[in-house]
């Protein structure tokens, strides 16, 4: 493994607007300064755009109290090359970090077409533009992250997922171009020797999260008196995963980046790594809702002699979904010393105090 000093470096973040991009750009900024961070996201409507523009917000903030550092923010999609190619061109960053995607498992069953869009042209995009760095014998990205997703793990039914099962079955559209993504960055680095590394989340939770995450979704229901619906009558299990322990995760994958060697037969071994990030502890979703519940009374976002039990609806399995989510995190755990730590308990916490402020509740 190649070890990278983030500090001084030029840092391209794609998404930076979304939940796992704004967090990681804080932590860049809060832990890593000096550091130049380049942000774009296109800023979309798939959900509440006031979320988007509030981690920005948070961001601005950070930046201005770190003044050694710079951060710019570009809005543009990833899935315009011209736009891409410029950015390379302009600023030259030495990491990228890819985490512009669109995401869920259920949409991409009514809107397929911005599957493709971001996350096949936009991931390819940004492939090209790392390629294009190495031209003229240039030193070009010293390493490319990029976020997966364990959705390539399908209907697999031996659990914990490890990175050395076969991934070969997606269940959804979603699914389907998370594992076109990994065989594209692999291609990359075996062609053009560009050290690589996708991240497979685990079911990614905390304040100022994605609206269409169950956790969210249910708080907004709750809130405003409606059915909340189970999954799979109950029994669905999921890696909840911090969103802190992910960022701290992907930091440390961002400073260790895949050794370039040359094979027998003179070609370039790919520079190229998998890894799992989640809390290695599925949890049922019946006991995810009596947290959240809890959390949400002791937060003072619902009352405290709200009736639940007269909100909630144990329904069928939906299409595309899978009973369980397990990571097994060895070898993040043996290659970056690192194990995501936070209890549901306390994650789903922050959320509710988070949710009570930025609603005014």
């Amino acid at each position: 493994m190649q070890h990278i000093n983030l500090k001084q470096k030029t840092i391209l973040v794609t998404g930076a607007a979304g939940f796992i991009g704004a967090n990681l750009v804080l932590e860049l900024l809060k832990t890593q300064s000096p550091i130049n961070i380049i942000g774009i996201d296109n800023l979309n409507d798939y959900y509440d755009v006031s979320i988007k523009e509030w981690r920005l917000r948070e961001i601005k903030r950070m930046a201005d109290e770190h003044l050694e550092s710079r951060w710019t923010f570009i809005k543009g999609s990833i899935a315009d090359k011209s736009a891409i190619e410029n950015i390379f061109n302009n600023y030259h960053p030495q990491i990228v970090v890819n985490l512009a995607a669109q995401a869920g498992v259920r949409y991409s069953i009514t809107n397929p077409d911005v599957y493709i869009e971001s996350n096949l042209i936009g991931f390819y995009n940004i492939l090209e533009a790392c390629r294009h760095t190495y031209d003229n014998s240039n030193s070009g990205v010293e390493h490319l992250v990029y976020a997966s997703s364990s959705s390539v793990y399908g209907s697999n039914k031996k659990v914990p997922y490890s990175i050395d099962d076969k991934v070969d079955n997606p269940v959804s559209l979603y699914a389907a171009t998370k594992k076109s993504d990994e065989l594209l960055a692999h291609a990359y680095a075996k062609l053009y020797n560009i050290p690589s590394t996708g991240l497979r989340f685990f079911t990614v939770y905390g304040p100022a999260g994605r609206p269409d995450m169950a956790y969210f979704g249910f708080t907004n229901k709750l809130l405003h008196n409606e059915m909340v619906e189970i999954f799979n009558y109950g029994n669905c299990k999921r890696d909840f995963t911090y969103v802190d322990d992910i960022v701290e995760g992907v930091k440390r994958v961002m400073a260790g980046a895949p050794e370039k060697k040359i094979g027998e037969d003179g070609l370039p071994i790919p520079p190229y790594a998998i890894y799992n990030i989640g809390n290695g502890n599925p949890e049922s979703l019946l006991d995810f809702v009596t947290i959240l519940q809890e959390e949400l009374v002791r937060a003072e976002v619902l009352p405290f002699d709200y009736d639940f039990e007269s909100h909630k609806k144990l329904v069928p399995m939906q299409p595309g979904d899978v009973p369980v989510t397990y990571a097994d995190t060895s070898a993040l755990e043996r290659d970056f010393d690192f194990k995501p730590s936070t209890s549901l308990k306390e994650g789903i916490r922050k959320f509710a105090e988070w949710y009570k402020i930025f609603y005014k509740i």
